[in-house]
């Protein structure tokens, strides 16, 4: 490959919350360090143990030198880059600079699409498993999440339930919907076929939909992202659609995302309420970086990336399929997170999801307990590392933790 996806890369001391964090209870439930003998190997907050394409610093170092930093606004480069790489790697018609908007972060255009579209105690539609902050998003404002459940079929792979989401929007009065799209931590790259469907639900009910598609450059062979906006007519005019290159380029960091919204009424009262709060001030750096990610060879870099990403996602699932009996995960076909079933390995075991994190956590696994997602038994793990760090995980996990 051109590009370097096998080097480790220590990321202690460098601002980096998925290593530095490790032991300090950021959110209340993460167990300890590793025990004495074992390093930590970063398996929980979606970010990437890669480092990002060079057409990214590149970009960021060119501007740094120019000696100033003063207000601005986004470059008409900064739009025409994002138009031409959603319109050629997410195949999106009729894209224009008018229907994008800066965000300083996917939650930010959430919330306020959350304020905008729904009142204090409405109740608000959203998949489980869930990703973790759009509970935050709903409950922080005063409203309710009611989740409808994806399903696994026989082949492993998630489906949307319509008729539960049907019967729980009109149950509740429900005239808001938060999707994923592609879903974490499902993995599950939706097929046009299954968004028509949802989207007829939607329809049916009169329910605006928030979607979220910050993983839509990360999909694998055999598997194309469909933006939500481009699936009808009544898509094009009833969703919010929230981007950024975060995941993709490993830009959290640096903040910067962006929302696309073809109608000009919802575009009027998001915009607006992000507005409002003056959060909404990008930074002059993360245009740069963006520019430098949607360019050509950010492309080609991404490219190799998701090579890297499917190979591992493949080793994982077929090492969790062929060794961890009781165990059971569907092979991701978006994103770099798998979500792991654990329910009958706990059972035969006497075990509790409590002892099999803190197991894994002891040896240097830091992955994430799936409660925080709504998997009752479940465990999310970030596959987006060097493969030789990911095979010592599983290592790890054979030697320490799934023998018994």
């Amino acid at each position: 490959m051109k590009y370097d996806f096998t080097s480790i890369i220590d990321r202690r001391g460098k601002d980096a919350l998925a290593v530095d964090n490790i032991g300090r209870k950021v959110w209340g439930n993460e167990p300890d360090a590793p025990q004495e003998g074992f390093d930590a190997i970063p398996m929980w907050v979606a970010d990437m143990n890669f480092a990002t394409s060079p057409a990214v610093t590149d970009a960021i170092i060119e501007r740094t030198k120019h000696p100033l930093f003063g207000y601005f606004f986004p470059s008409d480069a900064y739009f025409d880059a994002i138009i031409r790489w959603q319109t050629k790697r997410n195949s999106y018609q009729g894209l224009k600079r008018e229907y994008i908007g800066y965000e300083n972060g996917v939650h930010g255009c959430v919330t306020s699409a959350v304020e905008t579209l729904s009142a204090p105690g409405d109740k608000i539609l959203i998949h489980s498993p869930v990703y973790v902050g759009f509970a935050g998003d709903v409950e922080g404002l005063g409203r309710t999440s009611v989740y409808s459940p994806l399903k696994l079929d026989e082949n492993g792979i998630w489906h949307m339930d319509y008729e539960d989401m049907d019967a729980k929007l009109k149950a509740h009065n429900i005239h808001l919907a938060i999707f994923c799209s592609p879903h974490n931590p499902a993995g599950r790259v939706w097929e046009r076929w299954e968004l028509e469907k949802a989207m007829e639900v939607y329809a049916a009910n009169e329910c605006y939909v928030i979607s979220d598609e910050i993983w839509a450059d990360v999909t694998y062979t055999g598997h194309q992202h469909i933006p939500t906006l481009m699936v009808n007519d009544w898509a094009k005019e009833h969703t919010v659609a929230i981007y950024a290159p975060s995941k993709t380029f490993n830009l959290a960091g640096l903040i910067g995302s962006y929302h696309v919204i073809y109608n000009k009424y919802l575009r009027d009262r998001v915009g607006s309420c992000g507005y409002a709060t003056h959060y909404n001030e990008m930074n002059v750096l993360s245009m740069h970086a963006l520019l430098g990610a949607y360019s050509e060879a950010g492309a080609e870099w991404t490219n190799e990336l998701l090579q890297v990403l499917e190979g591992n996602c493949k080793y994982a699932y077929e090492h969790i399929r062929d060794h961890y009996d009781g165990v059971t995960a569907a092979m991701p076909q978006g994103t770099y997170m798998i979500f792991l079933d654990c329910t009958e390995w706990c059972g035969k075991h006497g075990k509790s999801l409590d002892e099999l994190v803190k197991a894994g956590w002891d040896v240097g696994v830091g992955w994430q307990d799936g409660r925080r997602f709504q998997g009752p038994c479940h465990i999310r793990m970030n596959l987006a590392s060097p493969f030789s760090r990911v095979q010592e995980a599983f290592d790890r996990l054979d030697k320490h933790v799934f023998r018994v």
